[in-house]
């Protein structure tokens, strides 16, 4: 089973909870820190890191001495990578999603490919759980082909729990892509609920089962349990506001330490079974 944690918005406690569900489970699995761009999880798991694998994607070097600048490359680039001048052409390697069009196309075989690298991915383990991040270089603009990388590594065998980056956007859609189940945490003000409602229709639009864990309970309103009963949405759970959480977190805790909300914690994968 593939569990993906996602979240409308960054700081509702996202990478809190699949932490503390991945910490509160027996079973062997693999747990795959997808928020390549800031990775922190294992702040709370605390896996010695053992291996790492530098990830790179192809982009085109152009042979001026053969190209006739036709701009056939130019125009079947849908990223804008690529530029046809009147004397050369230009690359934005930051822009070019590796597809390999360009080279493809090209009639005079004028353009080849090199591997940039854009990050790596670090893994090690902690007792039965397996532990793999994703680690964005700085000022790449594109995380979804070191995700994409990451997720080739998910074990058919064993339960996988996918801490995804916050938001709706591509990084995210990758992420929770091909999950059984994925876990959305929100908080109970209109920030949560806006962002909550982009992030139902993303599931909806991929067809993936999903439920709601409501964190901070008691700081807003009922307007999430409302948006869940419209939507007939499972709520999971809901984590109280107490400043008690927010001193476990800052020690680098999790929720299991906090009386009561171990047995919510498991609660929630039962729900999902």
């Amino acid at each position: 089973m593939i569990i993906a944690v996602a979240s409308g918005k960054g700081g509702t406690g996202k990478t809190t909870l699949a932490t503390s569900l991945a910490l509160s489970l027996e079973n062997e699995l693999t747990f795959l820190d997808c928020d390549v761009e800031e990775p922190n999880a294992n702040f709370f798991l605390r896996v010695q890191v053992a291996r790492k694998e530098e990830v790179s994607i192809p982009v085109p070097v152009v042979d001026h001495s053969r190209c006739d600048l036709c701009g056939r490359c130019s125009g079947v680039c849908v990223y804008n990578a690529i530029a046809v001048l009147p004397e050369r052409v230009l690359v934005f390697e930051e822009l070019c999603h590796g597809c390999g069009s360009c080279v493809f196309l090209c009639p005079k075989r004028a353009i080849v490919e090199k591997e940039r690298m854009i990050g790596v991915i670090e893994a090690g383990s902690r007792g039965a759980i397996e532990f793999i991040q994703g680690r964005l270089n700085i000022k790449e603009p594109m995380a979804t082909p070191l995700i994409r990388r990451m997720k080739r590594l998910v074990r058919k065998d064993r339960i996988t729990i996918i801490d995804a980056p916050p938001g709706v956007s591509c990084p995210v859609i990758e992420s929770v892509k091909g999950s059984d189940y994925t876990i959305l945490v929100t908080e109970p003000t209109p920030f949560g609920l806006y962002d909550l409602k982009l992030a139902v229709a993303m599931l909806e639009e991929l067809g993936i089962p999903h439920g709601i864990v409501i964190n901070r309970d008691g700081i807003g309103d009922d307007s999430i349990l409302q948006f869940a009963r419209e939507k007939g949405i499972s709520i999971l759970a809901s984590i109280p506001y107490d400043p008690e959480i927010a001193k476990v977190y800052a020690r680098g805790g999790s929720l299991l330490n906090i009386m009561g909300l171990k047995d919510a914690v498991r609660k929630i994968f039962s729900e999902i079974l």
